[in-house]
């Protein structure tokens, strides 16, 4: 799975970079071809010289030397993967603040393929919320994170903060590949984001959803392979590079929108929160404040998830999401019956940094079948793969 793909490895200041001459050994042997980029502070932890031999290719250390210019861009573009292992905190903190003080830190903040982190410190800097801050930021930047293991650390503790080691590595690297390729050819729509739902020119009825978790699915889709169309309502959240997308506004549109592409879908994911009623009438001028009550007479919007649900064919696999406060299983599975659906995916506005506005999520999934698949908080690039994962494990 790795012949012939292009790694670069970049190398920060912590004892965990002893380990990278053993992790390039393994790379080269399965077949990769490897170039490194080292900080100042590595060169204390680790020779450049073996890293050059083992690698067969110069290892980098400063921006130019000897009227020579190390191409930061180019770097970031020859590879299919920048690994940076071991992460040190300190280059952590500069990756998510965008600081460039050396090769490393430009190559990052340069490269255009995927960046993926091998974290490296003693436990309580792990545990520090600083750190939890900065890495909730650069997995917001769709870097993925291998995840620490806990072992004895250089402080002679025992407890988290090990860098993963190098056979865990490879094998993480070679399930991302691998990932790459799993829904290459499928059509997927996803929608994402609130509805706006006019009371007049000027109000309207919404929701707190940002849109985050959907262009998250989204990127992640992609990613793997996808040919991916996301309809987003209004929303302030960057949107992803997929290959289109259709912005609406109301439930309407957003139906409109879904009914027109569905039948030349291999999937759909509706995680768009859309608003459930909408006004009767619409008025045509703001309407002004008065005295007394204000009412708005409300009508039923149509329900998205149940109309491809009645049309959909044994070929799609259609996903819809739940958000829920009480009896959450209960209302789950009865949603994943009455609509048709393959599979649901919900949340609790009970469990703590899940729902609108975070930046983390946490859900459980159930299938057809009405297994039941837990997972942890983790952010919203996390929680995506984890769906995107499931959906291939259960369609693909």
């Amino acid at each position: 799975m790795l012949q012939n793909k292009k790694i670069l490895i970049g190398v920060t200041g912590s004892i965990a970079a002893y380990k990278i001459p053993i992790l390039v050994r393994l790379l080269i042997k399965a077949g990769a071809e490897v170039k490194v980029v080292l900080t100042p502070a590595a060169k204390e932890f680790v020779s450049p010289l073996v890293l050059s031999t083992l690698s067969k290719n110069e290892a980098l250390v400063d921006l130019s030397t000897n009227n020579s210019w190390a191409n930061h861009v180019q770097l970031g573009r020859w590879a299919d993967v920048l690994l940076i292992a071991p992460l040190s905190c300190n280059t952590l903190a500069k990756f998510a603040n965008g600081s460039c003080d050396n090769l490393l830190t430009a190559v990052y903040l340069s490269a255009t393929c995927p960046v993926v982190v091998a974290p490296a410190m003693d436990e309580d800097m792990w545990h520090h919320p600083s750190t939890k801050n900065n890495l909730s930021k650069i997995a917001s930047y769709s870097n993925h994170i291998i995840p620490v293991e806990k072992g004895e650390l250089a402080s002679g503790l025992i407890g988290d903060g090990r860098m993963a080691e190098p056979e865990t590595i490879v094998k993480w690297l070679e399930d991302f590949f691998l990932s790459g390729n799993q829904l290459k050819g499928k059509k997927v729509l996803i929608t994402a984001g609130p509805t706006y739902e006019a009371i007049d020119p000027v109000r309207f009825i919404g929701n707190h959803s940002s849109g985050k978790m959907g262009i998250a699915i989204a990127k992640e889709l992609k990613k793997c392979g996808a040919e991916v169309t996301l309809i987003i309502g209004p929303t302030q959240v960057e949107l992803p590079v997929v290959n289109q997308v259709i912005k609406v506004r109301s439930a309407e549109e957003m139906y409109n929108a879904c009914d027109k592409i569905f039948s030349q879908t291999d999937i759909a994911i509706l995680n768009a929160a859309v608003a459930d009623y909408t006004p009767v009438i619409v008025a045509e001028e703001k309407i002004k404040k008065q005295d007394g009550v204000l009412e708005i007479e409300l009508k039923k919007t149509k329900d998205i998830l149940k109309h491809l649900g009645e049309i959909k064919t044994l070929k799609q696999f259609l996903v819809g999401f739940a958000l829920e406060t009480t009896n959450e299983k209960e209302y789950a599975l009865k949603k994943l019956r009455d609509k048709n659906a393959d599979m649901i995916v919900l949340n609790s506005l009970n469990d703590n940094g899940a729902g609108f506005g975070y930046d983390t999520n946490k859900i459980t999934i159930f299938d057809k079948q009405q297994n039941e698949y837990s997972f942890e908080t983790k952010t919203k690039t996390e929680v995506a793969a984890d769906i995107v994962n499931t959906i291939v494990k259960l369609y693909v």
